[in-house]
């Protein structure tokens, strides 16, 4: 028999790739996805679910490396932001075709910020990937999405676990998966083949010809205090404190960790990788959730 669940998505940059690993698991282990709410790229792969095409998305971004990430982002000097993202959008509409949001499979909703009025806006209607890029405009890389007179950025300024905005129904389970939980994180040997260095330096090289070192040449990881890199390690531990209230306040009959250290927020390259640590999360969190049921 399968188990109804109202499914929320988080915030998380690159690791929210680890969404789609969660979805697998959950569908190949009998949970049927009643509803979605996400921000972000929770938004991103909670829609394209909903439209019932995240295989084929999956196998797109699965192939992506280093160079053709950095053909996807058309870099714009502007100060609303480094990146247009109209590229991304364009390209994942020729694999997942454009429709409203009132005609997907699934009630989902995406979460964005109003940054002008500072509100939160949830968008359950209308046209898709206007939703999505909304939600996934991350401040400072992104330009903001307009839509009529707003502007709109990144939903997980506000609400990046959006527990609160998923459709319910009668006895459903309510899952979160939350791709920046601050659990430790065991590095893993890889079995894919490493990225060469050489293309590294060619992709690091590339953006500094095009930003003067605005954008952080090392790891996230790494303590670099650059403008860009404060920016963003500012905007993170914001949302990483509201993510932990959320969850304090709204607690989910399952919840799906993934570390904020496993992967870097523009990872993008590495979604093969990502992809499969979201499928090792979920049958962790499964395997702790049976032992509870049967107490």
């Amino acid at each position: 028999m399968k188990k109804n669940i109202a499914l929320v998505l988080s915030s998380g940059g690159a690791r929210g790739c680890a969404h789609i690993g969660a979805i697998k698991i959950l569908k190949e282990n009998g949970f049927n996805i009643t509803s979605i709410a996400g921000t972000s790229m929770g938004a991103l792969v909670g829609g394209i679910y909903a439209t019932g095409q995240l295989q084929q998305f999956e196998e797109w971004i699965s192939s992506l490396d280093i160079m053709e990430v950095l053909k996807l982002t058309d870099f714009s000097i502007s100060r609303k932001g480094l990146v247009k993202g109209k590229k991304v959008i364009e390209r994942i509409k020729e694999i997942v075709p454009e429709r409203n949001i009132e005609d997907l499979s699934v009630p989902f909703c995406a979460v964005a910020t109003d940054i002008l009025n500072g509100t939160e806006t949830v968008f359950a209607k209308g046209n898709l990937y206007e939703a999505i890029r909304a939600s996934i405009s991350i401040p400072t890389v992104f330009q903001p999405q307009k839509i009529e007179e707003h502007y709109y950025v990144d939903g997980g300024l506000l609400n990046p676990i959006p527990v609160n905005r998923v459709k319910r129904h009668a006895g459903d389970l309510l899952v979160v998966v939350n791709v920046s939980s601050p659990i430790c994180y065991e590095t893993k040997k890889i079995e894919n083949e490493p990225i060469p260095v050489k293309s590294q330096l060619m992709y690091i090289d590339l953006i500094r010809d095009k930003f003067n070192s605005l954008i952080p040449t090392k790891n996230d990881h790494d303590e670099d205090i650059s403008i860009f890199n404060l920016t963003n390690r500012s905007i993170s531990t914001m949302m990483q404190k509201i993510s932990e209230l959320t969850l304090e306040k709204n607690k989910p009959d399952l919840l799906i960790n993934i570390s904020r250290d496993s992967f870097s927020t523009y990872d993008f390259y590495k979604a093969k990788e990502i992809i499969k640590e979201g499928e090792l999360a979920t049958l962790r969190a499964l395997e702790s959730f049976h032992k509870k049921s049967r107490k």
